[in-house]
């Protein structure tokens, strides 16, 4: 019997192979820096005091279009490779990879509207547009928390079960 680097561990849960360990790693980076995003954008609004909330959302932005920058790559990994891979065995209009394809393009459209919408701000951005405008790096955030646990919990243990070797090898020079 041949050993595979994936395998049932004793407590019942499943041991990623390692491309599948690899997409799961690169969620800590991410969580990081999705949750410095959701703090800065809970803050924009909430001080009753006036505020120069342009400037706030312009450097939201900023964070925004890095985090982005981190999250794309990813994204296309997961929507090139691995969701192709798992549609063979359980298709791809319902179902897991129909749920996971839908949370990827709702969180990309709640930061494509933050980003379009505060491209050209007025200079008088009131607190109520501000907490508005926020409310889209909120949203994408507890979107992709959700989502993340999913991939973790669900999906990329299905992938372990249902992938060949063959696929995992192949998933992981994609992945390089």
């Amino acid at each position: 019997m041949e050993f595979s680097p994936c395998h049932m561990l004793q407590n019942g849960s499943v041991a990623l192979c390692p491309a599948l360990q690899q997409l799961v790693a690169e969620h800590g980076p991410l969580n990081e820096e999705k949750q410095a995003l959701f703090d800065a954008a809970k803050q924009i609004g909430n001080n009753d005091e006036q505020s120069n909330w342009k400037e706030e959302l312009l450097q939201l932005r900023e964070k925004v279009t890095l985090f982005l920058s981190h999250l794309d790559p990813h994204s296309e990994r997961e929507e090139g490779v691995l969701f192709p891979m798992m549609s063979k065995y359980i298709g791809n209009t319902t179902g897991p990879i129909a749920v996971m394809e839908y949370e990827h393009d709702q969180a990309k459209r709640n930061i494509a509207a933050f980003l379009e919408k505060t491209k050209m701000l007025d200079e008088e951005v009131n607190k109520e547009e501000a907490k508005e405008l926020a409310s889209y790096v909120i949203n994408a955030y507890l979107i992709l928390t959700e989502h993340f646990m999913k991939e973790e919990n669900v999906l990329f243990p299905m992938a372990e079960q249902m992938l060949s070797d063959e696929e995992k090898e192949e998933l992981a020079k994609h992945l390089m």
